[in-house]
């Protein structure tokens, strides 16, 4: 009987250890390790899908630290749309139109949606929003029906100032590289950014990022807000 006692004793003792042994990964915890593996990148290339409502738009998106990025599209075919830290460009082939609008830090997040799966964009995020699992820690599917696993992040926003008042990322558990970006905007509509095929480190050169827009294009600028910050 004292033996029986002795070792369920020591089973308990066990049992404890192994529980608080283990580290319990809160949601803003798996956000910070996203956002450090993001941090260790330098640059990356993916296939980005932006859907808005019933409309896709198609490209190669091109993300250099601390925060460059370039969208070169197919759908709508010539449009491009690039930031370069300081500034944001859009072309608008169908209207031979160049769009173009100052960003302070404190706005970027809200203005390149894209821009979020970055270092600098889920810095962004983590000081904005308030973080939480949407179902848990462990991965579930991506949609209804897919193979595909990811971990779902929900993001409330902080300050009504934010764009998007709810986003929800996607990440791959393996690379911990961000697969899906969906944000709900004051308006209540929702904008997705797909990426896939991403590509890291890749030497993208900072000239990447500069715009030559067309000679026979208008130029718009402060198209989106007068950055007064």
């Amino acid at each position: 009987m004292v033996k029986r006692g002795i070792s369920l004793f020591f089973l308990l003792i066990f049992g404890f250890a192994i529980i608080y042994g283990q580290e319990i990964i809160t949601a803003d915890g798996y956000l910070r390790i996203v956002s450090d593996n993001y941090a260790g990148i330098r640059d990356y290339e993916a296939n980005i899908v932006i859907r808005s409502g019933g409309t896709d738009m198609i490209g190669v998106a091109s993300n250099l630290q601390p925060s460059f990025m370039r969208i070169d599209f197919t759908r709508p075919a010539e449009q491009v749309i690039v930031f370069n830290g300081e500034t944001l460009t859009v072309y608008l082939p169908e209207f031979r139109a160049v769009l173009s609008q100052s960003i302070s830090r404190s706005r970027m997040s809200s203005a390149t949606g894209a821009g979020l799966a970055s270092a600098q964009g889920l810095s962004l995020l983590r000081n904005n929003y308030v973080c939480s699992f949407v179902t848990g820690p462990s991965p579930e599917v991506l949609d209804a029906g897919s193979a595909e696993m990811v971990v779902k992040l929900r993001l409330t926003r902080r300050y009504t100032s934010e764009g998007f008042r709810e986003i929800i990322l996607s990440i791959n558990p393996e690379t911990r590289l961000i697969r899906r970006i969906e944000g709900r905007t004051i308006a209540d509509a929702v904008v997705r950014f797909d990426f896939t095929n991403i590509r890291v480190n890749l030497g993208i050169p900072e000239q990447r990022f500069i715009y030559d827009a067309p000679a026979s294009a208008n130029m718009y600028n402060n198209f989106m807000f007068r950055d007064l910050d």
